[in-house]
């Protein structure tokens, strides 16, 4: 049976060590004149500025990762009135108000995310599981749809490796009967966010912890 997921994001779902899992989402600011849109399950980076943005490249780009982006609120400059959205648009804030931003950043979030596709030494629960405690990339990390604020992202199988500068770490499989087909795309893996920018190993190549976005 093809499996019902398909690409969302990244979803809070649990914490290291099953603490006590609020899913709280941490305050920030974007800059009110930042085109890039940012969508629901997007990773998001710090900036030198004090604002986030996203991550800079479709797997996820090299700066440490602050969290995963909630959803905004800002005041539109069309309107007036003040918006709560999955996504911030890129454009249509009122510069006299604060775009805020809401971030899942605790390092020890554990997040779902979909597999974006089919690789033939993945193919099966056994050889997925595994490639718990490696690492990996995202697939079209910076993607999402306008129409419901929402990303695309999905885990790129083919990149798993122990490289320590890849933005997840494999930390489980969701059960969910629904989409248990390890043939197809959409099996729900549970990762948390590698080299996290409030983590001690908030690290990347060079091994410094990077302050300004990509």
């Amino acid at each position: 049976m093809a499996n019902t997921n398909g690409a969302f994001g990244l979803r809070p779902v649990g914490k290291v060590g099953q603490n006590t899992n609020s899913t709280g989402a941490t305050e920030y600011r974007i800059a009110a004149g930042n085109t890039n849109a940012i969508y629901q399950g997007s990773p998001v980076i710090p900036l030198a500025a004090g604002v986030i943005d996203i991550v800079g490249a479709a797997s996820g780009g090299t700066v440490g990762l602050l969290g995963v982006f909630a959803g905004c609120e800002y005041v539109s400059s069309t309107t007036g009135e003040t918006i709560f959205s999955n996504s911030w648009p890129g454009s249509g804030a009122d510069t006299n108000f604060p775009v805020k931003a809401f971030v899942y950043d605790d390092p020890m979030q554990q997040f779902v995310v979909a597999t974006s596709n089919v690789v033939a030494a993945a193919n099966t629960e056994a050889e997925v599981r595994a490639a718990l405690f490696a690492n990996a990339n995202m697939a079209l990390a910076t993607g999402g749809t306008a129409a419901t604020g929402l990303s695309t992202g999905s885990l790129d199988l083919n990149t798993i490796a122990t490289t320590n500068t890849l933005n997840l770490r494999i930390m489980g499989i969701q059960n969910d009967p629904d989409n248990s087909d390890f043939t197809v795309a959409g099996i729900p893996v549970i990762v948390r966010l590698n080299n996290h920018f409030n983590s001690a190993n908030g690290a990347i190549a060079g091994g410094t912890v990077s302050t300004t976005g990509v």
